[in-house]
């Protein structure tokens, strides 16, 4: 093992000294030189045994081999990497420096009331505003901001998350000021450019296709469009950021019609960017921003090329990062793979405009896919690798900036594919997950979900398939050790992706839970003492009734649902005592599960109120 880690150590660096920094040759080094030590310690050894043989004194003999038995030994175990990993770690042992208004906090809002479908083979789809209760949803916004910044009221909280992201980047602990820019980056993996027009009809109707893979993929999850507008309008309408300043999208997905339907219509100003930029979509481009690696991973004796952050998010002063709740053949997908896709390229390489506009290809940019713990590739799984997921996380220009963790849980993915799927573990006894999570350490929220999938789908998560065994070997997690260690990481990587000259600090904390029944992390357990994760569980349910006004193509919309007949619309042109409030048909009766009307501008000034 010494000569192969010697040989392979020469035949590596001699050519080319940068290579020293990879991580297979950090822990090729130390064997090689142990191997080397071992050598020059048999050599003395044996030069002192002839010399000892000459005199006939057999007790130096002795001594003599065994104190290079001793001295090579502990070279050679000294030599060796530090075993730092922690895989199978005990519950309840946090890593790393927790962060938010709420150091470590986790807030997950479960809400079984919020959808209600068939599954994969429906003929409806889960998207539809009949299988999820918007009103359901928008509580389950509320009460998860609240949480993560508290105050008491959706103001409040959005107040205290700006703040603490402006005070922990040298800002001051100022709030959101007019005309600054926040971009959403959401998970379009199901709706990726690079098979064309094969998953979205960019040159058509720009919907996701149901006859890509089995003819019913329009059932493949993304993000909820009922998320996404509640998300918009509690930034539009709580959080006071103008419309023209949201960009909302995937730079290596195309922007679906079934999304787009339901939030253009009342936020036509947002920016909505994707690969393509058809149909009213923005169109991505390259920034000047560089983005960089703390190692390379392409290959070898090419020139590498230079990543460049995408114009909406090196523009935004802030992101959002809103990921969704997935398996995967690496274990998981979560808020820091969904990183993977916030570069114009793809993870493995392929640039859109590779040899010209809309001429794509593969080029050698540094390969995400072989820092994941993916089976197929020797030396990926297991514990204390390299994981480029940290420097996503870590750099300025991406999670470095990002504002807010979000995980869409109201339906999760089996798989990269998003083939949703029913839970069978409690409190969920075979329905949909039905929730949202939400967070400002991003290592703490892929900490929780993590635990969530393990105990739901633990072949998935442990091996990256259906089949039981320990192919992942604990790789799913090892990118939450790196991350919550990053100033000190397993793997002993310089994580620096700012090019500071200075490693990454902690970028959160990392745990597990003390079991799937009870969920409880450190800070559940011990409020005061406590240095890891808060888990914050609340529930969201159907309101007896629901009153909203919206704006859409410059027309006031009133929709409302009640969940008691005994409720009715009632509008009034004044509201001078005694109150002229008359009854207000539904026309149309019923609008997907809300009754609507529409006033004009131009038309009287109307009062609305529901009343039993």
């Amino acid at each position: 093992m010494g000569l192969a880690s010697l040989l392979w150590f020469l035949l590596r660096v001699i050519p080319k000294p940068s290579r020293a920094a990879y991580p297979c040759q950090r822990i090729a080094f130390p064997v090689a030189s142990g191997f080397v030590a071992w050598v020059l310690a048999l050599v003395g050894s044996a030069f002192a045994w002839r010399k000892a043989r000459n005199r006939g004194a057999r007790f130096w003999k002795a001594c003599l081999w065994g104190a290079a038995a001793i001295a090579g030994g502990a070279l050679v175990l000294g030599g060796l990497p530090v075993a730092r990993s922690r895989a199978g770690n005990p519950p309840n042992a946090p890593v790393g420096q927790a962060r938010g208004v709420f150091p470590g906090r986790v807030a997950w809002v479960y809400a079984p009331e919020a959808v209600n479908w068939d599954g994969y083979t429906s003929a409806e789809h889960w998207f539809d505003t009949n299988h999820t209760d918007i009103s359901v949803v928008e509580q389950m916004m509320s009460k998860a901001l609240q949480s993560v910044g508290g105050g008491g009221s959706d103001a409040a909280a959005w107040q205290a998350i700006f703040k603490y992201f402006n005070q922990s980047h040298g800002n001051g602990p100022r709030g959101y000021q007019a005309g600054e820019k926040v971009a959403i980056k959401i998970n379009l993996t199901t709706c990726n450019a690079r098979s064309g027009t094969a998953t979205v009809d960019i040159n058509g109707t720009y919907e996701k296709q149901n006859s890509y893979w089995d003819g019913h993929w329009l059932n493949t999850i993304d993000n909820s469009p009922q998320m996404l507008l509640s998300l918009l309008r509690q930034l539009v309408y709580t959080a006071g950021v103008d419309q023209t300043n949201i960009f909302l999208g995937d730079p290596t997905g195309n922007f679906p019609a079934y999304q787009w339907n339901k939030l253009h219509p009342e936020f036509p100003n947002v920016h909505y960017f994707d690969n393509f930029g058809g149909s009213g979509r923005l169109r991505t481009e390259l920034s000047s921003v560089p983005f960089y690696w703390s190692v390379t991973n392409a290959a070898a004796g090419k020139p590498v090329v230079q990543d460049y952050v995408p114009l909406p998010l090196a523009q935004a002063d802030y992101l959002i990062d809103f990921a969704v709740l997935k398996g995967h053949s690496v274990g998981v997908t979560l808020c820091a793979k969904n990183f993977h896709g916030a570069l114009l390229r793809c993870p493995d390489g392929y640039f859109r405009d590779a040899f010209g506009p809309n001429q794509g290809g593969v080029l050698n940019y540094d390969n995400m896919h072989t820092s994941t713990a993916d089976p197929s590739l020797p030396g990926t799984p297991g514990m204390g690798h390299y994981r480029a997921m940290v420097d996503l996380l870590g750099s300025p220009a991406l999670g470095g900036k990002t504002l807010l963790f979000l995980v869409d849980g109201l339906f999760a993915g089996y798989f990269w594919d998003s083939h949703p799927k029913q839970w069978t573990t409690a409190p969920f006894n075979g329905n949909w997950p039905s929730s949202l999570f939400a967070s400002q350490d991003p290592v703490a929220i892929d900490s929780v979900c993590y635990d969530f999938l393990l105990a739901e789908w633990p072949n998935v998560v442990t091996n990256g398939s259906d089949s039981p065994g320990s192919a992942l070997q604990g790789g799913a997690e090892d990118y939450l050790y790196e991350a919550a260690l990053a100033n000190n990481p397993p793997s002993r990587t310089f994580y620096d992706p700012g090019k500071t000259g200075t490693r990454l600090s902690s970028l959160g904390v990392h745990e597990h839970w003390n079991s799937p029944a009870s969920k409880q992390y450190s800070r559940n357990l011990d409020p005061l003492n406590g240095t890891g994760i808060e888990l914050v569980q609340l529930t969201a349910t159907k309101p007896l009734a629901t009153l909203a006004i919206t704006q859409t193509a410059g027309q006031t919309v009133v929709w409302w649902r009640t969940s008691l007949l005994a409720y009715k619309l009632q509008s009034a042109t004044n509201l001078l005592s005694p109150q002229a409030w008359s009854d207000v048909g539904a026309l149309p009766a019923l609008v997907q599960w809300w009754n609507t009307i529409t006033n004009s501008p131009t038309g009287p000034l109307q009062f609305y109120r529901l009343s039993q």
